[in-house]
């Protein structure tokens, strides 16, 4: 039976893992235990072979509004050690959304805000309600955007970029979909809907294939044009050879 105290909600439904942000009353704001769970939780599907896909979605009416004030609180009374430690762990969980071999889905209704806009966008596809809210407002209180600043200018232009992180502190969904750091905007009334039929596509595909692709897509970026064909290559090699690629190709040619 699932523990609906804990602050992440851990579900499967078919080939699909959801993770729901579980701290309703918080606008599902992050702390401790809610990063460690949700690393835990990402390597939980990641290593479950029949896992296609991992959505990440919120509890209540928002995705995610940033560390909560517990968290602010720590950043004063801290170290600078005791800093680089709580920065840390945040750093690791963005890093594992990268590196978890399926896709990983931000499904945002509410706000995402400040380190919650960070944790959407470190997310390979991001599918948004139209009440969605983005913004990073840390420059309001004399903090900066950090390791989000790594993330957002893989997603949209510099130019976007700056004005998101300095002068614009919220946008809706149509303007970040507008900026590229949303694919999908859907009706409220059909959110649930159109995530499931989204991610849904997934089930069909080849999970070799789409971690291959993920991987390559992401290692790429900063290579040079030819060492981007190389490592092309490699993978082209290891994918003939997945089970996936020869069972697939072995249909494709019955069937023609």
């Amino acid at each position: 039976m699932t523990n609906q105290t804990q602050p992440v909600i851990y579900a499967v439904q078919g080939s699909i893992a959801t993770l729901t942000l579980n701290r309703p009353e918080k606008r599902n704001a992050l702390n401790d235990a809610m990063i460690e769970q949700l690393k835990s939780s990402l390597r939980k599907a990641n290593d479950a072979a029949a896992i296609k896909a991992i959505i990440i979605t919120g509890a209540g009416s928002d995705f995610c509004s940033g560390a909560d004030l517990s968290a602010l609180q720590k950043i004063s009374d801290s170290s600078v050690d005791e800093n680089v430690e709580d920065a840390r762990s945040l750093l690791e969980l963005f890093t594992l959304i990268r590196a978890v071999t399926v896709p990983v889905i931000a499904a945002v209704r509410g706000r995402a805000l400040a380190g919650g806009c960070g944790l959407a966008s470190a997310c390979d596809l991001v599918l948004a309600s139209a009440n969605a809210r983005f913004g990073y407002p840390e420059v309001k209180i004399g903090f900066v955007p950090a390791m989000v600043t790594a993330i957002l200018r893989r997603n949209i232009s510099e130019k976007r970029a700056f004005e998101l992180l300095t002068h614009r502190s919220e946008i809706d969904a149509q303007s970040a979909q507008e900026f590229g750091l949303v694919n999908q905007v859907f009706r409220e009334e059909d959110f649930e809907t159109e995530v499931s039929a989204y991610a849904g596509k997934f089930e069909t595909l080849s999970r070799s294939a789409v971690s291959l692709t993920k991987t390559l897509l992401y290692q790429i970026d900063g290579l040079a044009f030819g060492d981007a064909l190389a490592l092309g290559l490699d993978v082209n090699v290891i994918a003939r050879l997945t089970e996936d690629c020869q069972k697939g190709v072995a249909r494709f040619l019955k069937k023609e």
